[in-house]
């Protein structure tokens, strides 16, 4: 018999194949991507959407063949051919899903998923039953297997290519479903066109087997249903992979954001402490393994503090972000630089040669120290570094980071923007100096400080005029302490604020009991530092301890360095200008000891010029300086200025400054500095000699009479 095709049927057919084929193609990349069970879920899934897909192709192309007899199918066996296609299915996504495809296993492979397919192929026939049997073309017969193996082949090369998922992996597989449809269409209708009905037979299925027209409308519902819920099924998991993917990135950016945050500076985005440790620790291990040497830097700004009160914070970040960058721009790639808090950097970096510190430490000292050009200030500050050499001066971090610390304090000591090495001594000064900065907090909390009061006199009178307020630390255990041992340390810790504005209140309150005895024409002075004079609350400072004592402000002098006042003399302008207005009376303190300009210094709205104790000691036996006092003396009452010297011990000295024009004087020939009870009793005791002195000199009173 011959038969022959509907041709909408053959295009289902063709349709179906190549939908089948890029389900295939779609669940290999689904289980190349899985982990776990997930995968063998959707391996059993796509070897039984697969194999219905493969096996409804077949059964569509068979019901697309018409004979002139009608035509049934045998149950069991249809089942047979559908089983032996999903195990086909099964073997070929196992074999796409392992993580090598050699030659030969793609071979093997071929030659097992063809046979298979075939397999169901030739199974499908047979589930017609026909009587007398089917016979086959030898030709056409290794040609439908030929085509089989070689699609298989192909199928699973092109699968194993195509599982991973790429930018333009869907269009690829689409246009890989076709090539692979067709070939299984093609296969299939070879093996159809091999097939050979005899004459006058029938179909044994028809009598208890499932008729064409009811398999046709249940493999082809059964096969466009199972391929569309296993494609939907792959694309919302595509999705939900793709979401949770996008979610998994964020989390590993949102992990390495926190592990930087938790691992660098917030503000310059330098390693901080924490980080710089870990990397020391590399370093020594390194170091102990191959050999070799590396230096730790430990580097402070100089005057860092005053920018931030004069300019503020957000200025003093700026300049912080500034030094981090032209360090770090000065450095290799395998250095460290940190940023372990405040002002403080550290630096590590690997040496061939110990000696090769010394120049880049000299580099750093260099490159800070340029001026920086911060909004509309230009600000200009140094750097004092301390380096720590390993191996040698330390057994750790914690102890190259501390004695890289103790050589830094000694750089600053040693007159600040230079570098120190560190030598075993210096942790005694360093030990020492923690011992003094924790001293000097407990007596700032404990009020362990106290006034000395050094009195000033006119110098042509002789008459007290006022005293000088000076700082003294009654130590609990050491006694008395100068000033020049703790003010140096209290202004690079900033503690130099709270005791200045102590010292204001209290020479204030002893101001005021003075006052109240009669002595209203005096005048206190207090010393301001460079750091109290830039700090942004002076004028408010001053304005409340006037205020709280009830001090007359024409009763306070307030004396800065001519230094202080010249280092930005335009922002010293407004300040002193301020104090002025309120009714502060100003001394230049030292003056002829810095660099001044004449044309700033008549502006400034100063009282008083302080005559440096350095230019009267030598008076008698210099004759230089006894020009420059005169000169200083000549200018200032030119510029209409008071005119104090200090350091007055001879009566040569006294004489000679009395006679230049000098409106008061002071110094150790006149009065010590003393507390305030024995300063006022040595007051009154001086106005009961100058009475006496005065009583004996008048003329006496007649005696007797007439």
């Amino acid at each position: 018999m011959i038969g022959s095709y509907s041709p909408s049927l053959v295009l289902i057919s063709t349709l179906v194949a190549i939908l089948a084929s890029y389900t295939a193609l779609d669940l290999a990349g689904r289980i190349a991507s899985a982990r776990g069970r997930a995968a063998w879920w959707w391996m059993a899934g796509g070897a039984f959407s697969m194999g219905v897909g493969i096996w409804s192709m077949h059964f569509i192309g068979m019901l697309a063949f018409e004979l002139p007899i009608d035509l049934g199918f045998d149950l069991g066996i249809t089942l047979l051919s559908l089983l032996i296609a999903m195990l086909s299915s099964g073997f070929a996504l196992w074999l796409v899903s392992q993580p090598q495809l050699p030659k030969l296993q793609l071979v093997l492979g071929a030659l097992f998923m063809g046979a298979g397919i075939s397999a169901m192929h030739y199974t499908g026939m047979a589930a017609l039953r026909m009587e007398p049997g089917l016979t086959y073309e030898p030709v056409w017969l290794i040609l439908s297997f030929v085509i089989a193996i070689v699609a298989s082949g192909a199928a699973l090369w092109i699968a194993f290519r195509l599982r991973q998922q790429t930018p333009w992996v869907k269009l690829v597989r689409g246009g890989a479903a076709v090539i692979m449809g067709l070939a299984i269409v093609g296969m299939h209708y070879t093996g159809m066109l091999a097939a050979n009905f005899a004459d006058n037979s029938f179909c044994g299925a028809l009598i208890n087997g499932i008729r064409s027209d009811g398999l046709y409308s249940l493999v082809l519902i059964t096969c466009l249903a199972v391929l569309t819920i296993t494609l939907m099924a792959s694309i919302l998991d595509a999705r939900m992979e793709a979401r949770t993917a996008e979610l998994s990135n964020s989390l590993r950016k949102a992990n390495r954001e926190l592990t930087h945050r938790a691992l660098h500076d917030t503000l310059t985005g330098l390693p901080n402490r924490e980080l710089l440790a870990q990397r020391i620790e590399e370093a020594i291990q390194r170091v102990s393994g191959t050999g070799g040497c590396f230096a730790l830097m430990f580097m402070d700004l100089d005057s860092f503090k005053p920018v931030n009160d004069a300019f503020g914070h957000h200025v003093g970040d700026q300049l912080l972000c500034d030094v981090a960058a032209r360090l770090r721009g000065n450095l290799h790639h395998e250095d460290t630089l940190a940023r372990i808090g405040g002002d403080e950097f550290v630096l590590l970096v690997e040496l061939r040669h110990a000696e090769d510190a010394a120049s880049i430490a000299a580099r750093q000292v260099s490159v800070v120290c340029q001026p920086f050009a911060l909004a509309e200030h230009t600000v200009q500050v140094s750097v004092s570094i301390g380096i720590a050499i390993y191996p040698g001066k330390g057994l750790n971090a914690h102890e190259l980071l501390m004695n890289a610390d103790a050589a830094m304090y000694h750089a600053k000591a040693a007159g600040k923007n230079g570098y120190s090495f560190f030598e075993t001594s210096m942790n005694t000064d360093a030990r020492n100096q923690l011992q003094l900065l924790q001293d000097l907090r407990l007596a700032l909390r404990e009020k362990h400080f106290c006034l000395y009061y050094q009195p000033k006199f006119d110098a042509v009178s002789g008459l007290p005029v006022g005293a000088e307020a000076l700082l003294r630390w009654n130590h609990p255990e050491q006694g008395l302490v100068a000033p020049d041992r703790f003010i140096g340390l209290a202004e690079k810790t900033g503690l130099i604020i709270p005791i200045g504005e102590w010292v204001l209140d209290e020479a204030c309150r002893q101001m005021r009991e003075w006052y109240e005895l009669g002595y209203v024409h005096w005048r206190i002075a207090v010393n301001l530092s460079a750091l109290q004079f830039c700090h942004a609350g002076l004028v408010n400072t001053v304005a409340s301890a006037l205020v709280r004592n009830r001090l007359p402000a024409n009763c306070l002098t307030l004396e800065i360095t001519e230094t202080t006042a010249m280092s930005d003399a335009d922002a010293s302008m407004e300040v002193l200008q301020q104090l002025a207005d309120m009714g502060v009376d100003l001394s230049i303190d030292d003056f002829g000891t810095g660099y001044s300009s004449l044309m700033y210094l008549k502006r400034l709205p100063a009282n008083e010029l302080k005559i440096d104790r350095g230019f009267v000691r030598d008076l008698e036996q210099d004759s230089d300086d006894a020009a420059i006092v005169s000169a200083i003396v000549a200018m200032g009452q030119a510029l209409n200025l008071r005119i104090v010297a200090e350091g007055v011990e001879t009566d040569q000295q006294q004489s000679f400054l009395t006679r230049l024009g000098c409106d008061s004087l002071q110094g150790y020939l006149l009065g010590h500095p003393l507390p305030a009870q024995r300063f006022i009793a040595d007051i009154h005791s001086g106005e009961a000699r100058r009475l006496t002195l005065s009583s004996s000199e008048q003329p006496a009173s007649p005696v007797g009479g007439v």
